[in-house]
């Protein structure tokens, strides 16, 4: 049984993640949010992590794994990006995460074949228009990934996992009706939006052994949005 962090899981992703890895692992979730239908045997610990992280002592020694879930979904025309929302768009995506990793960082080093799992999106590959605010943080994110493969190897993995649009309450504008999510689906060569579920067992295989021989990767889970023109 592995001690696993996730950042975020209370909510969309972060909570399938938590939802596929509970009764398998000894699970610790960090959220703003509190759970909508908490776990028993998942210890639960509410911290806003663009602030002050959680008290270290409420982790355990060794961690064997850390995903990082938060993110954001900032969509406007380029001249209307304010600095402040930049920020925050860059203080959830790439601040948060580095806070994290650096704060648990000596418990992973003690861990059984330790595994970080951090998240991008399919628009730092593939230009899309008013994605800028969130393609330069999650850019960042996969410029981390790489570099933080290089420079924990070969005791800790990182990987990143690079979604296409999700069902998920930070998608809900753009999933609000039928129309909207039908047009989404369109744009993606598999003809669907994402679930939780898709993205969910990629994070749960990438903290596993399974995924020992793996580090560095971005991986894209988008429906092909990213690879395939159809």
């Amino acid at each position: 049984m592995k001690n696993i962090v996730v950042i975020g899981g209370t909510r969309g992703v972060g909570q399938e993640i938590v939802a596929l890895l509970q009764g398998n692992h000894q699970l610790y979730v960090v959220s703003r949010n509190p759970p909508q239908s908490a776990i028993a045997d998942v210890r639960y610990i509410q911290s806003d992590i663009t602030g002050a992280l959680p008290d270290a002592t409420l982790f355990p020694a060794m961690i064997d794994g850390l995903v990082y879930c938060p993110g954001s979904i900032n969509l406007k025309p380029f001249h209307r990006i304010t600095e402040s929302e930049l920020l925050e768009d860059w203080q959830v995506n790439f601040l948060g995460a580095v806070k994290c990793i650096q704060q648990f960082l000596p418990m992973l080093q003690k861990g059984s074949s330790p595994s970080i799992v951090l998240f991008s999106t399919v628009a730092v590959q593939t230009g899309m228009a008013f994605h800028a605010s969130i393609a330069a943080a999650k850019g960042a994110v996969e410029g981390l990934t790489r570099s933080l493969a290089a420079e924990l190897a070969p005791a800790i993995r990182v990987n990143c996992i690079a979604p296409s649009l999700t069902n998920t309450s930070l998608a809900a504008k753009l999933l609000s009706t039928i129309d909207k999510t039908e047009a989404s689906a369109k744009r993606h060569p598999l003809q669907r939006v994402g679930q939780p579920g898709d993205i969910a067992s990629m994070a749960c295989f990438l903290l596993s052994e399974q995924a020992s021989w793996m580090t560095g990767q971005i991986i894209h889970i988008d429906g092909g949005l990213s690879s395939v023109k159809i």
